[in-house]
């Protein structure tokens, strides 16, 4: 094989190499735009739908819908610190922006971009909601028995958080 050929023959695998980390870098934008909707499509229906003071069964006391709004982190931890939630998903969504212009793996593409979207949901909320700019509650409709009450980018949350996990102890390189 010539030098020449060889040459062209590694330009050629990366070129290709290149265009599948575009792929995967638009499959993880992707997800995280698919997820910013569902969630606030969810969480626009919640409003409209459900009561603050009223819960609906839907397993019996196990899961039920209720709206809440929550100025604080889980377990409606920090209430009075909203700005540092808000500056904390705005700092995860670009931190997932900047992982999917990195990705290389397809299990990774879908962490990060379930990520990215979750926490961008949760920056809109808490950054555009009432009360103000970096003020705003996080709208949380599936209720937990008497545990907590969440909304679907807490789920997208803990699974993609469950699946970076096995990801890694796979030894899975991003």
């Amino acid at each position: 094989m010539t030098p020449d050929a060889k040459t062209d023959v590694e330009r050629a695998s990366e070129e290709q190499s290149q265009r599948g980390r575009w792929r995967l870098t638009a499959w993880a934008l992707l997800i995280a735009v698919l997820v910013v909707l569902v969630d606030q499509g969810t969480k626009a229906w919640a409003e409209a739908a459900l009561s603050e003071h009223e819960r609906i069964p839907l397993v019996g006391d196990l899961l039920g819908l209720q709206l809440a709004y929550n100025p604080g982190a889980a377990f409606s931890f920090g209430e009075g610190s909203t700005w540092v939630f808000a500056l904390i998903a705005v700092a995860a969504t670009v931190t997932a922006i900047v992982f999917a212009f990195r990705v290389r793996r397809p299990g990774w593409a879908i962490v990060i971009g379930a990520l990215g979207g979750a926490a961008a949901s949760h920056a809109g909320d808490r950054l555009f909601r009432a009360l103000g700019f970096a003020r705003g509650h996080v709208v949380d409709f599936l209720a937990y028995g008497n545990w907590f009450i969440g909304n679907v980018a807490d789920i997208v949350i803990v699974t993609a958080a469950i699946a970076g996990a096995l990801l890694m102890i796979r030894g899975t390189e991003n």
